[in-house]
């Protein structure tokens, strides 16, 4: 096991554990202070009995969404590291740091490689600080899962600056998913500290594992809407989006944060 699962799994254990009342509502002061987490749209820092409930926190005030039909809102509350079209099946970490996305989604995805070469981009960086779930960027059919063991290395700045193809080195989860007869990826990475990735739809994903085992599952059935919560991390990571040629229009949001609902884009219809 690489270091950073290791330690991962530690902080993961004194994330989920309940101290006394008294020392969690410390504890959770703490961090909120510390992060400068912004509560407004959520319970009061002392209601969450453990760490891993305040990172993983539910919204109490409904977020208003994009509901233009063929507009694309941001999955998460984070900051747009990069973003852009490929360059054949090349993408970017951040600028000058670039990786292959064959490589990110495995060969079970090689049916649509094609499909996906010259087509959009965008890298979604979730600090500890963000609100930690999500969700639907719009209407789509899910059609496979694929659960990729690997490291746990950090995925902020300073690591995608140094640590070369770091997203196809680490943990991630990865979803197809069509909407209009079109094609596109979600691809939930793993990094230092976080306990788990969570999805509520499949039960059977357990991440942060001793294992090297690509595990894959496919569905015929399932029908997601624009804004539905798709799952949550248990600390901040990246989930990076790969539409199919010539299906999208995104925005250029370079290196501004975005909030989860707002409008990232158009699907051309």
């Amino acid at each position: 096991m690489h270091i950073t699962n290791l330690i991962s799994q530690y902080f993961g254990k004194f994330a989920k554990k309940e101290f006394p009342k008294v020392i969690q509502k410390f504890i959770n002061a703490c961090y909120v202070k510390f992060m400068g987490l912004n509560m407004s749209e959520f319970k009061h820092s002392r209601y969450y009995k453990s760490l891993n409930d305040l990172f993983t926190r539910e919204l109490i005030i409904k977020r208003e969404i994009d509901e233009t039909v063929d507009s694309i809102i941001s999955p998460t509350d984070s900051l747009i590291t990069e973003c852009g079209e490929l360059k054949e099946d090349i993408a970017l970490q951040i600028k000058g740091m670039q990786y292959s996305v064959e490589e990110l989604l495995t060969y079970y995805c090689t049916n649509n490689y094609e499909k996906i070469k010259n087509g959009s981009f965008m890298n979604f960086y979730l600090s500890p600080k963000d609100y930690h779930r999500y969700h639907a960027p719009c209407d789509f059919k899910l059609l496979k899962l694929i659960h990729v063991p690997g490291k746990l290395y950090p995925v902020n700045l300073k690591y995608l600056n140094k640590e070369l193809e770091l997203f196809v080195q680490n943990e991630r989860v990865i979803l197809e998913c069509e909407n209009n007869g079109k094609l596109f990826y979600m691809v939930f990475v793993g990094a230092l500290n976080v306990g788990q990735m969570v999805f509520e739809f499949e039960n059977r994903v357990e991440t942060n594992k001793d294992t090297k085992e690509i595990k894959v599952y496919t569905y015929d059935n399932i029908e997601i809407s624009k804004g539905d919560c798709l799952g949550y991390f248990k600390m901040g990571s990246t989930v990076v989006m790969l539409w199919e040629r010539d299906s999208v229009q995104i925005e250029n949001l370079l290196d501004q944060n975005v909030r989860f609902g707002q409008k990232i884009g158009n699907i051309n219809i």
